[in-house]
C-alpha cells in the first residue's frame, strides 16, 4: 500500500492505494468520478481520458503511483458550476454525442488537442488527433464538428478572460 496525494478537480485528495491501482479506478471506485469511463482497459478506446497536469492521458493504463503530486482535471471538473465548458456546449448544440460512453474521454482529448493547436485546428489534423478514440456510435462527423465549432468558442473565451 501507498500513500499518494493528488488534486481532483481543484481539491486535495489523499488515498492510501495498492501499488498496481491505476487511475481510473482511483477516480470512478474510491472518489466516485463515474464521468471517466472504462471502455477497453488497453488504451486503445479513449474513453478514460482525463487531464493530468493540463495533458490528456489516458487513465486506464496510469498507475496512481505515477502521478502523486499531480492536478488531475476529469470531466466532472471542467464546467463552472452550472456552466459548460465551450466544449461541453458545443457537443451538446452540435450533437457529437449520440449514446455518450466515448463522450468524456472525446471531450477531454478534444479540449488538449484545441488547446495544443488553436483555432486554426483543421478537420484533417482533428481527426488524426482523435484517431485514440473510439466512437462506437460512428459519430464521427458531428464529434468532428463539434470539436472545430468549441475551438472558436475558446478562443472567444480565452479573449474574454
Amino acid at each position: 500500500m501507498s500513500k499518494v496525494s493528488l488534486t481532483v478537480n481543484g481539491k486535495a485528495v489523499t488515498a492510501e492505494v495498492e501499488d498496481r491501482t491505476l487511475l481510473v479506478h482511483l477516480l470512478r471506485d474510491h472518489l466516485n468520478l463515474t464521468g471517466t469511463h472504462v471502455g477497453c482497459d488497453t488504451s486503445q478506446c479513449g474513453a478514460c481520458v482525463v487531464h493530468i497536469d493540463g495533458r490528456a492521458v489516458k487513465s486506464c493504463t496510469t498507475l496512481v503511483g505515477q502521478v502523486d503530486g499531480a492536478n488531475i482535471t476529469t470531466i466532472e471538473g471542467i464546467s463552472r458550476g452550472d456552466e459548460l465548458h465551450p466544449m461541453q456546449a458545443a457537443f451538446r448544440d452540435n450533437h457529437g454525442l449520440q449514446c455518450g460512453y466515448c463522450t468524456p474521454g472525446m471531450i477531454m482529448s478534444a479540449i488538449d488537442i484545441v488547446n495544443r493547436h488553436g483555432s486554426d485546428l483543421d478537420e484533417h489534423t482533428l481527426r488524426q488527433e482523435l484517431e485514440g478514440n473510439i466512437c462506437r456510435c460512428t459519430g464521427y462527423h458531428n464529434i468532428v464538428k463539434s470539436v472545430l465549432d468549441a475551438a472558436s468558442r475558446m478562443k472567444l473565451a480565452q479573449a474574454a478572460e
